[in-house]
């Protein structure tokens, strides 16, 4: 994908205008910074200037003093002043020989506007630190991870059962047994886990046809408060939403192996989730059994139910509620009716329902409400676009994926998409163009089976991907500011020779072996010394020898004549 420059060949003045001030250009510096000259030329000014370059002989090469340069660009492009062109001048002469030709000129400019690219494309497209597996004790597959806002701590479960806490650092504090009943666990798994944060608790499914809801605000081990028994089917995904200008208002939504999609709306989960049965004791700590009987007969009062079965068995992979639409969203792997919506009608309390089918069904979905945009991970290999009231074809597909895709998440603040594939490969969209602008393959994990979580983190810049029971995290590098950076890793040394008005620059990266740049005027050399590095730190030295043309590099055993490396090229 291209970008557009940050220092842009703007369209110029119209002719017969003394400046293109003001005239729409687009310039690197800081808005209250006067523009360079440079950033101000149009494509007619550099017409104008090339000709002055133009030899009468064709093997000729016109060479331009400072003074010369000022005057004659003066008088050809018809605006700026000497001192502009002066100082545009002692830019493109770095070598300080005190004349400039036509090249010159032109890799100057090819320089200033590669590297504004680069930071153009800094500002849009995100930068990742290595991956990190983080240590876990999970012995099974990781069903979840959700971050706490209230506690600013991360919590992962695994089908076994076992509750990871995290810091916000990503150090694991304390993992223990979601129930205390150790003999139930073997006969049960966990299949998902919520976050309800307004009221400071987490919801666990089960496969025992359970959900439980587990107290935050204790100490030590969470307590089970509520248990809902009698679900017709195993509930496999579960999603929560809480109205942030009136907490009361939450929905509860999951999905079983059955095909139904179910929902508990709370009306006073301020108060209470359920009511508490006549009989039930004082105590605080002990656990509340709800039956899902007790639901759907109303006699629950704080809440009532939605449900719809159009899956017609398939299992729902995910599900959750779009409180822009009013609607529950819920896929499966079916090739009909894969995305079904379920809208809500305050006035009626069955919901209308409206899908979409997918060819060969899809992994998952997810869903934008400032674009109105629902992204699907596609079993064919592709990701779709879909507005959610036009169920008739996508309004996009984003082609680029070799394998099978099981997860999507839009990256909100960018108006971008992530997308993971079953080879590994995570990309990163542009939506407005719908083309890959990230392309990330890594080996995370050498096993070929496995099932994979896929959790961004927008608010701390974390991507989560689990591969079983490991635990994977991408970070999202800060923002460096405007500058460019040459180096990966930090600069050890930097040198001038004289006599070929070279800088040489030295760094130093510990995983590969020690590079060298060598700067000429508007060319890079990148050479790879030969040595015996073996990753440890060590000090790195360079010095130029008597003779001008070689270089020695101290204490790797690398000795490098410069003769072949004026012939070398440089990297694309």
């Amino acid at each position: 994908m291209s970008y557009q420059n940050a220092l842009e060949l703007n369209k110029g003045p119209q002719l017969g205008s003394k400046s293109p001030r003001g005239t729409g250009s687009v310039a690197t510096d800081e808005d209250h910074h006067p523009a360079l000259l440079e950033n101000q030329l149009c494509v007619g000014d550099f017409l104008k200037i090339q000709s002055a370059f133009e030899p009468s002989e064709p093997c000729q090469t016109i060479c331009m003093s400072r003074e010369e340069f000022m005057q004659r660009m003066t008088e050809i492009v018809g605006w700026g002043t000497k001192e502009e062109y002066g100082e545009f001048f002692d830019k493109v002469d770095v070598a300080q020989d005190g004349f400039i030709n036509w090249d010159k000129l032109t890799s100057f400019m090819l320089l200033a506007l590669h590297e504004n690219d680069e930071r153009a494309k800094a500002t849009v497209v995100p930068q990742w630190k290595d991956f990190e597996l983080l240590p876990t004790k999970h012995k099974d597959i990781i069903q979840k991870v959700i971050f706490l806002k209230s506690s600013s701590r991360y919590l992962t479960i695994s089908k076994e059962g076992l509750l990871g806490v995290w810091g916000e650092n990503l150090k694991l504090q304390e993992t223990f047994p979601i129930t205390s009943d150790a003999t139930k666990l073997k006969h049960l798994w966990v299949t998902s886990m919520v976050s309800l944060e307004n009221i400071n608790k987490i919801a666990v499914a089960f496969t025992s046809k359970e959900i439980c809801f587990y107290d935050l605000l204790s100490k030590g081990e969470f307590p089970c408060q509520y248990k809902l028994q009698g679900l017709k089917g195993t509930p496999i995904c579960m999603e929560y939403w809480y109205d942030v200008l009136d907490a009361n208002e939450s929905i509860l939504s999951f999905g079983d192996i059955t095909g139904k999609v179910q929902a508990i709306v709370f009306t006073m989960a301020l108060i209470s989730l359920f009511e508490r049965p006549a009989n039930a004791h004082e105590d605080e700590e002990a656990t509340v059994t709800i039956n899902w009987a007790e639901l759907l007969s109303g006699y629950h009062k704080c809440c009532y139910i939605l449900q719809h079965n159009l899956h017609h068995g398939d299992w729902v992979r995910q599900v959750t509620y779009s409180a822009s639409l009013d609607a529950i969203i819920s896929s499966t792997t079916n090739n009909t009716n894969t995305v079904v919506l379920a809208w809500r009608e305050k006035s009626k309390k069955p919901l209308k329902m409206t899908s979409f089918n997918v060819a060969e069904g899809i992994h998952a979905f997810d869903y934008h409400s400032r674009l109105n945009l629902i992204a699907t991970a596609g079993i064919n290999n592709k990701v779709c676009l879909w507005n959610p009231y036009v169920v008739s074809k996508p309004v996009g597909v984003l082609w680029g994926h070799s394998a099978s895709v099981i997860a999507v998440q839009f990256f909100a603040a960018r108006k971008q998409l992530f997308s993971f594939s079953k080879d590994k490969v995570l990309r990163l969209w542009d939506i407005q163009h719908q083309l890959s602008i990230q392309r990330i393959a890594c080996s995370f994990s050498k096993s070929q089976d496995f099932r994979c979580l896929f959790h961004f983190d927008e608010a701390h810049g974390r991507l989560f991907i689990s591969f079983n029971n490991q635990l994977g995290r991408l970070a999202m590098k800060s923002e460096a500011g405007k500058r460019v950076k040459s180096h990966k890793k930090a600069v050890t040394c930097v040198l001038y020779n004289s006599v070929l008005k070279q800088v040489n620059i030295s760094c130093l990266d510990y995983d590969r072996s020690p590079q060298m740049v060598f700067l000429h005027p508007q060319l890079v050399l990148h050479i790879v010394a030969r040595s015996t590095f073996t990753n440890r730190p060590t000090k790195y030295a360079v010095s130029l020898s008597p003779s001008p043309r070689t270089v020695i590099a101290a204490d790797f055993d690398a000795y490098i004549p410069l003769d072949s490396l004026l012939q070398a090229k440089a990297p694309t």
